[in-house]
C-alpha cells in the first residue's frame, strides 16, 4: 500500500541519489534501504510526510492473504511471497505486487491562459504533498498550440531533473470538438513536443472553431483520438492516454460521445474524472456568494444533452453526478462490460490560501505565458483549487516506479481515488479457488462458481493538509449486472446496479479487512467499492432509488471539502462460462 518493492523484483541500491528517474527503479525517498541519512532533505522531508500519512512502511502487508494475487502471482514464486513476508517490517508495502503510486493529471501553469505557477512549482508541491506522478495539462488554445507546447517542455524536462521522485508526463487540456475538456498526455520522448503540437493544431475544438455539438465536430474528436492511436503505432511517441475532464460540468458530453471515444480507441481513451478539481470552490467567499464545488454551479446550454437533468450541473460529495450516481451513467458504461475508469485531480490553476500573484509585466498574448509569480501580501481565499496532492489523490497500482507502468496501470484500470487523505491503502480482491484479480480486471470462472470480494484497507495513517486523521465510516460493495452492448448510445442509466453490503467501519487506525460473498455466480456481473467519512449522506439519486446512503448534493457557495471525504475504486469483472 503506498509504495514499496522487495528485492525479490530485482532492485538493486546504487545509493548515488540519481536513480528513481522514471527507469523503474524506486526513488530513494521511497526506498527504505537508503538510510534517513543520505538522504537530502527535500528527500527527508518526502519520507516523513509519507511514514505520517501511512502511504510508507508496515502498512498493509505486502505478505498478508491478498499477496501476489492476479497478475503479480505470475512474476512472484512462492520463495518472493515469503521473502515479502519476512520484510514487512522493514520494507515498505507492495500491495497485491503492485506499487500503488499517487498521482494527477491535470494541472495548469504560467502556459495556460487562466495559470500563474512555475512548473517546478507545481512539481515541487507535488512531490511534497506525496505525489509519484503528474501531467502537466494546460489549456489548448491558439497561443498555447503557437508556441506554448514547446516552451513549457524545457521548464518540463528541467524539473524531472531536479525532483526525480516525481514523474512529470508532458500533456495538455484539450478542448474536445463538440464537447468539454480532456487530459492528452503522452510518454515522455524525442517526439513529445512534435506529437503535442500537430495534434492540438489539427484537433483542437478552440483552435479549429469545433466546439458546436455537430456531427462533423463529434467526428473531429475521433479523429484526434485516432491520430493518438496512430502515433503510438507508428512509433513517434511511446504510448498516449486520453482522459475526459469534468464531464458533467457543462452538460456537453453526451452520452454517445463518451462511448464513441472509448469505442473508437479502446486503449486511448480509457476514462474520465470521476470527482473534478477546483475542490475548494465550494467554500464560503469571503467577498460574495461562492461558488459550486470545482465550479459546478451551471444549467444546461445550447449545446447540453437534453436528457441530463438538473441535478447532473452539480456535484455529489465532490464527485461528478455521472460517477456518484449509483446505476447512473459510469454503471451504464460498465454494464456493457467494456472498461471506462474514473479518476481524480486538482485541476490546479490558483490555490486556496495561497499569496501568489502573476509577475508584473506579464503579457499572455504576446508571450505565450505569464511572468513567474511573486509574492502577493495577501492570502488568496476566493481561490478554488488546491495544490497536486493537496486534497485529491487517484492511485495506480504500477507494476514499476516508471513513466510506462504507470501509464500501464492507468489503462489497465488499478486506480482508485480518494479526497483528503480518507485512507492510505486499498487492496480489493475478487477470488474463486486459487484464482484471483484486483482492480480493472475480470475474473474467469467457471459457471457456478463461488466468487469472494475480499478488501484490505489502509486506514489514515496521520493528519491531512487540513490538520485532522480523517476517520471512514462506512464501505459501500455496488454490484450491477453485465447486460451487454446497448442499442441506445445516449442510455445513462442501467437498473440492475445497486449497493449491495454496507459496512460500518468501527476503527479509526491499522487496517480493516472485509469480505463479501458474491455466492455461486452464473451471470456476468462487476463490482465496485465507494466509502465515506459518513458527514454527509442522502438517499438515492434520480434513477437510483436502490442506494440507500449516498453522497448528497453539494451546496453552493457552502461546502466545506474537508467535511465530506470519500474514495471511489473503479470495478472488477466476474466473468462466468
Amino acid at each position: 500500500m503506498g509504495h514499496g518493492h522487495s528485492h525479490a523484483h530485482g532492485h538493486h541500491h546504487h545509493h548515488d541519489h540519481t536513480h528513481g528517474a522514471g527507469d523503474g527503479s524506486l526513488p530513494p525517498a521511497l526506498d527504505l534501504d537508503v538510510p534517513d541519512a543520505e538522504l537530502t532533505p527535500d528527500q527527508l522531508s518526502r519520507r516523513s510526510m509519507l511514514r505520517r500519512t501511512g502511504l510508507l512502511g508496515a502498512g498493509l502487508a505486502a505478505g498478508s492473504v491478498l499477496a501476489g494475487a492476479g497478475q503479480a502471482a505470475a512474476s512472484q514464486s512462492q520463495g518472493d511471497q515469503g521473502q515479502n513476508q519476512n520484510q514487512q517490517s522493514s520494507q515498505p508495502a507492495r500491495s497485491g505486487g503492485y506499487l500503488w503510486l499517487a498521482g494527477d493529471h491535470h494541472i495548469h501553469t504560467q502556459y495556460s491562459s487562466d495559470g500563474k505557477y512555475r512548473v517546478v512549482d507545481h512539481v515541487r508541491q507535488a512531490n511534497a504533498h506525496g505525489l509519484d506522478w503528474m501531467v502537466i495539462t494546460d489549456h489548448g488554445s491558439e497561443q498555447h498550440a503557437k508556441i506554448g507546447v514547446e516552451k513549457v517542455n524545457p521548464d518540463i524536462v528541467a524539473a524531472r531533473g531536479k525532483i526525480s521522485d516525481t514523474l512529470v508526463f508532458q500533456g495538455l487540456e484539450w478542448n474536445i470538438p463538440a464537447a468539454e475538456h480532456g487530459t492528452v498526455f503522452v510518454h515522455p520522448g524525442s517526439n513529445e513536443v512534435a506529437v503535442l503540437k500537430e495534434f492540438e493544431n489539427s484537433f483542437d475544438g478552440a483552435v479549429k472553431k469545433a466546439t458546436a455539438s455537430t456531427p462533423a465536430n463529434e467526428a473531429l474528436a475521433i479523429a484526434g483520438v485516432d491520430f493518438l492511436a496512430e502515433q503510438v503505432k507508428r512509433r513517434k511517441v511511446k504510448d498516449a492516454l486520453f482522459l475526459a475532464n469534468h464531464p458533467a460540468r457543462k452538460g456537453i458530453d453526451s452520452p454517445h460521445e463518451i462511448r464513441a471515444w472509448r469505442d473508437a480507441q479502446p486503449t486511448i481513451a480509457v476514462g474520465m474524472e470521476g470527482a473534478p478539481g477546483h475542490q475548494a470552490a465550494g467554500l464560503p467567499a469571503p467577498n460574495g456568494p461562492g461558488s459550486g464545488r470545482g465550479y459546478y454551479d451551471n444549467s444546461p446550454g445550447a449545446d447540453s444533452f437534453s436528457g441530463y437533468p438538473l441535478e447532473s450541473y452539480r456535484t455529489w460529495g465532490g464527485f461528478d453526478w455521472m460517477t456518484a450516481t449509483v446505476g447512473g451513467l459510469w454503471d451504464s458504461l460498465l454494464a456493457e462490460g467494456k472498461p471506462w475508469w474514473i479518476t481524480a485531480n486538482s485541476d490546479s490553476h490558483s490555490v486556496y490560501a495561497d499569496s501568489s500573484v502573476r509577475g508584473p509585466g506579464s503579457d499572455f498574448d504576446a508571450r505565450g505565458r505569464y511572468e513567474d509569480p511573486v509574492h502577493g501580501g495577501g492570502l488568496n481565499l476566493g481561490d478554488g483549487d488546491f495544490w497536486p496532492g493537496q486534497y485529491s489523490r487517484t492511485h495506480v497500482g504500477a507494476a514499476s516506479f516508471s513513466y510506462q507502468a504507470v501509464m500501464d496501470g492507468i489503462r489497465a484500470g488499478r486506480v482508485w481515488v480518494d479526497h483528503g487523505g480518507l485512507i492510505s491503502g486499498l487492496n480489493a480482491q475478487l477470488r474463486s479457488g486459487g484464482k484471483a484479480v484486483t482492480l480493472g480486471d475480470a475474473l474467469h470462472v467457471r459457471r457456478g462458481s463461488q466468487v469472494d470480494l475480499v478488501v484490505e484497507i489502509s486506514l489514515a495513517g496521520g493528519p491531512n493538509w487540513a490538520q485532522f486523521v480523517p476517520t471512514l465510516a462506512r464501505v459501500d460493495v455496488i454490484q450491477g449486472a453485465v447486460t451487454g452492448r446497448v442499442s441506445d448510445k445516449d442510455v445513462f442509466i442501467t437498473p440492475d446496479t445497486k449497493v449491495v453490503k454496507s459496512f460500518e467501519v468501527n476503527k479509526s487506525t491499522g487496517s480493516v479487512r472485509l469480505t463479501y460473498s458474491l455466492g455461486r455466480v452464473d451471470k456476468p456481473v462487476y463490482v465496485r467499492l465507494r466509502g465515506t467519512d459518513g458527514n454527509r449522506s442522502a438517499v438515492g439519486l434520480r434513477g437510483a432509488a436502490v442506494d440507500p446512503a449516498g453522497p448528497a448534493m453539494d451546496v453552493v457557495g457552502d461546502a466545506d471539502p474537508w467535511k465530506d471525504l470519500w474514495f471511489y475504486s473503479n470495478p472488477m469483472w466476474v466473468l462466468p462460462a
